[in-house]
C-alpha cells in the first residue's frame, strides 16, 4: 500500500486504535496559556488536516488519564494545548512535560472534520479560542501542498493576546495568497461574534465554500445557525466544539 493511500489512516490492532510511544522533541509558548507540542511518533502513517490524537498519562501508582488533542500540523505530530487551570491533564502538558518525556498516543483519528488540498471549493474557516488548532492544521497543509484554494478565516477571541499562532498567522496572511485573515476581539469590544461580524468576514452563500467551524459549544452552534440563516447548506457546514 503506498503512502498516499494511508494518509489519515489510523493503523489499528485488532480491531481497535493502537497506543505509540511519542517523545516530546521540541515546545514552544503560543500564548500565556497556550503551549505547542511536537513529537516524534515513528512510523507515523500520516494524516487528514482536521483529524485529531489521544494522548494518555500514567501515573506512578497506575492511574490513567486520556485527552483528546487536534494535530495542528500538516505533517509529523504537533498539538497545541490550552491550559484549564482545574483540568487533570492540561496543567502537566501546559507546565511541566518536558523534552525528551515520552507519553503515549494513539491516532489519526477522524475522518469527517477534514479538509482535501484537492477539494476545490473555496473555504470559509470560523475558529473561536483554541479552536483555531485543526483549522490552522488545514492553513499549513493548504500551502505545503501547493493548493491555490481560496480561504478566509474568522478568528474570534477575547484579546489580541490570547491569539494562537498570532506571528505565523500574520505572517501566513501576507504571504500565503490566497488567504484572508480577519480577528474579532470579543471582550475588548464587549459583545460575542454575530451576524454582522459573518456578513462581514464570511464568503458569501453564493460561493457555496465549504465551512469548517470550531470552538466552545456555544460560539460554534451560534455560528452555524447565523450561516444557515444566512443562506449556506447546512450540509456544507462541519463542526467541531468542545467544552
Amino acid at each position: 500500500m503506498n503512502t498516499a493511500s494511508k494518509l489519515g489512516r489510523p493503523e489499528r490492532s485488532g480491531g481497535r486504535l493502537s497506543w505509540r510511544k511519542a517523545t516530546l522533541v521540541s515546545a514552544r509558548q503560543e500564548t500565556r496559556t497556550a503551549r505547542t507540542l511536537v513529537f516524534d511518533v515513528p512510523d507515523w502513517p500520516g494524516h487528514l488536516p482536521g483529524q485529531h490524537v489521544d494522548l494518555r498519562l500514567t501515573a506512578p501508582d497506575g492511574y490513567t488519564a486520556q485527552r483528546s488533542y487536534s494535530i495542528a500540523s500538516a505533517s509529523g505530530v504537533e498539538v497545541t494545548v490550552q491550559r484549564v487551570d482545574d483540568g487533570e491533564v492540561s496543567p502537566y502538558l501546559t507546565d511541566i512535560y518536558d523534552i525528551s518525556q515520552s507519553i503515549e498516543l494513539r491516532g489519526p483519528i477522524g475522518g469527517w472534520f477534514v479538509w482535501r488540498p484537492t477539494d476545490p471549493a473555496p473555504v470559509q474557516l470560523i475558529a473561536g479560542g483554541s479552536g483555531i488548532v485543526p483549522l490552522m492544521a488545514m492553513i499549513r497543509s493548504r500551502a505545503e501542498s501547493g493548493a491555490k484554494t481560496p480561504f478566509k478565516l474568522m478568528y474570534s477571541v477575547r484579546t489580541p493576546e490570547d491569539v494562537i499562532y498570532a506571528d505565523e498567522l500574520r505572517r501566513r496572511a501576507r504571504d500565503d495568497g490566497g488567504l484572508d485573515v480577519q480577528y474579532v476581539y470579543t471582550r475588548v469590544r464587549g459583545s460575542r461574534v454575530g451576524v454582522a461580524d459573518i456578513n462581514t468576514h464570511a464568503w458569501p452563500k453564493d460561493f457555496e465554500p465549504s465551512v469548517y467551524v470550531c470552538g466552545p459549544t456555544g460560539f460554534v452552534e451560534t455560528v452555524a445557525d447565523v450561516m444557515v440563516a444566512l443562506g449556506h447548506d447546512a450540509r456544507s457546514i462541519k463542526t467541531e466544539r468542545y467544552g
